[in-house]
């Protein structure tokens, strides 16, 4: 394992965001009361920043609205298995400046789910804030990178 210098960081998350890409969904740990709380996310990377949108009342916002610990984790499929994993805190966004940009930076088209645009009331950007990110190929035992805030 080899943890990533401040002078390594930006090459570092330039490997996730290129990494978290081939991966195109992955999984949002969330905590409801004692459990945790698995679902398919498609989240965008902004530097050290992870984008997801949803609905204001689905469960995950329900749940990151009572603890904002979450999990992420990207698996890349064969031949690649290169696996990101993200820890931290969770942030529902519902101003109309964070969704905009929230808006613009998720890679995919928000129309499809929220027909109103970035100001529809049925649609609120989670801004997840990692505390440690691991970057590691074959499950995690082979070239494991950990960055921590």
């Amino acid at each position: 394992m080899t943890r990533v210098t401040k002078a390594e960081e930006a090459e570092f998350f330039a490997a996730i965001d290129a990494a978290s890409k081939k991966a195109v969904w992955c999984a949002l740990a969330t905590v409801a009361g004692d459990e945790a709380r698995v679902r398919i996310v498609h989240p965008t990377w902004e530097g050290k920043t992870l984008w997801v949108a949803t609905g204001p009342q689905s469960p995950k916002a329900l749940q990151i609205a009572a603890n904002e610990s979450v999990d992420v984790q990207f698996q890349v499929a064969p031949p690649d298995f290169v696996h990101v994993m993200a820890r931290g805190k969770a942030t529902l966004c519902r101003d109309d400046a964070t969704r905009a940009h929230a808006w613009e930076v998720i890679d995919y088209d928000l129309k499809d789910f929220f027909p109103g645009g970035p100001t529809d009331p049925n649609y609120v950007a989670i801004k997840i804030t990692p505390t440690r990110v691991e970057l590691s190929k074959m499950f995690g035992t082979v070239d494991k990178r950990i960055w921590r805030a």
